[in-house]
């Protein structure tokens, strides 16, 4: 290859074209800004911050920025499942009736997009694979289409932001039919946040302390919560969309808690950092391990980056469009099955894994390449059934284009 090469073994002039390319974005009004990071063989290869955390105050995005990073909590929560399955402290057959007896006798849709009150008894009950492979049955209302996503919306309210305790949660959404029986196909859900729930009840504590205790204070992630304190809050990046009246940004984040929330969501409500992130990625590269910390084992790890969707499930379009190409979903990640068919949705490896968040952040961990991709903006958009175009990019075609481009110019810069 030709070129300067980087730390990590890059094409230095490939990944310096990634800055100007992502700052284009923000000077289009399409994003509000970017903090990036390229982790390969041992060492940091490239951190990139462009725009704005704070539009209004013209504060920058800087390396140490607080993101909401919505579904990539997902992952974390299932470690820490994973973690009492090593412990002996539950398994995947488990029935979630055990600890949730609220899902005892659930009900299904005669037809998940018809009438609320036409169901049948389920089939069988919920099992914690089910909760970590989207084949519970549960729903979001922005995976819903008919009576039921309006079900939701009535019943639980927005999916992040919550201030029910959980207990209150765990009924209300136990009182809503399943929309699939049990086992029978991937509906993206608040199926993790059940997990989480269910994993507070195993302990004895609030999620957010089992977290804190088995993944955050071992792997020293200690921007990652929650919550945000008042002291971290002005690192902390404002979450954007784009008005349709005015075509430009507006703030739409939510509002701070004074104190840490009853309601902590397994699925999407952890705050963090790309450092802090950068960790938790390592230590699943790792298999388990990173800096001398172990949490589980390499087993374990590959457990769950193993796709467990049939080829049924996986030709069932995922929020619109045809997300189950080229790749698989195992444990809480999913996985690059076939790079040439995944290929139209990003960039990476067979058996690179990841899951991305609601508000645009993104993550890959690629073992073939012994590299991590992290990917932070905060943008909100509509979630709607077929908004998975949108799901991890943008509004506009700008803001659509700009996580392709880092995918895409960081495999250049390897030579791909």
């Amino acid at each position: 290859m030709d070129g300067d090469q980087s730390s990590g073994g890059f094409l230095q002039a490939t990944l310096a074209q990634i800055p100007p390319a992502l700052q284009a974005v923000v000077d289009a009004g399409d994003l509000s800004g970017f903090v990036t990071l390229v982790w390969r063989k041992g060492e940091v290869a490239q951190v990139t911050s462009v725009g704005f955390r704070d539009v209004e105050a013209a504060a920058p995005m800087a390396r140490d920025t607080l993101f909401r990073i919505a579904s990539m909590t997902k992952p974390v929560t299932s470690i820490a499942a994973l973690m009492l399955l090593e412990e002996g402290k539950l398994r995947l057959e488990d029935p979630i009736s055990r600890w949730l007896p609220e899902f005892a006798d659930m009900r299904v849709l005669k037809d998940a997009a018809g009438p609320v009150e036409d169901t049948y008894p389920a089939p069988r009950e919920i099992t914690v694979e089910d909760l970590m492979t989207h084949r519970a049955g549960l729903a979001y209302a922005f995976t819903s289409v008919g009576p039921i996503g309006q079900a939701y919306e009535d019943t639980l309210g927005p999916p992040l932001g919550g201030r029910m305790t959980p207990d209150i949660w765990l009924a209300k959404l136990a009182s809503l039919p399943l929309s699939y029986p049990p086992g029978e196909r991937f509906h993206y859900s608040h199926a993790t946040e059940v997990l989480g729930f269910l994993v507070a009840r195993i302990e004895g504590k609030p999620l957010g302390q089992v977290l804190k205790d088995r993944i955050f204070t071992p792997l020293g992630m200690r921007d990652t919560d929650f919550w945000c304190p008042p002291e971290k809050r002005g690192r902390m990046a404002k979450l954007y969309r784009i008005d349709p009246q005015t075509d430009r940004l507006q703030d739409v984040s939510f509002p701070h808690f004074d104190s840490q929330p009853a309601f902590e969501p397994g699925g999407g409500g952890l705050i963090s950092t790309a450092d802090d992130y950068l960790k938790f990625a390592r230590m699943m590269l790792g298999k388990g391990e990173v800096d001398g910390v172990r949490l589980v084992q390499a087993s374990t790890i590959e457990m769950m980056t193993a796709n467990r969707l049939t080829d049924a499930q996986r030709a069932i379009p995922f929020m619109g469009i045809p997300f189950w190409l080229g790749q698989g979903f195992g444990l809480g990640v999913s996985v690059i099955t076939d790079p040439e068919k995944q290929a139209w949705m990003g960039a990476g490896s067979e058996g690179a894994f990841g899951w991305p968040g609601a508000f645009g952040t993104w993550w890959q961990a690629d073992p073939a390449e012994d590299m991590v991709m992290i990917y932070l903006i905060q943008n909100s958009m509509p979630l709607g059934p077929d908004a998975a175009a949108q799901l991890a990019t943008g509004q506009r075609m700008g803001g659509r284009a700009a996580l392709p481009v880092f995918q895409k110019m960081v495999y250049a810069a390897l030579g791909k």
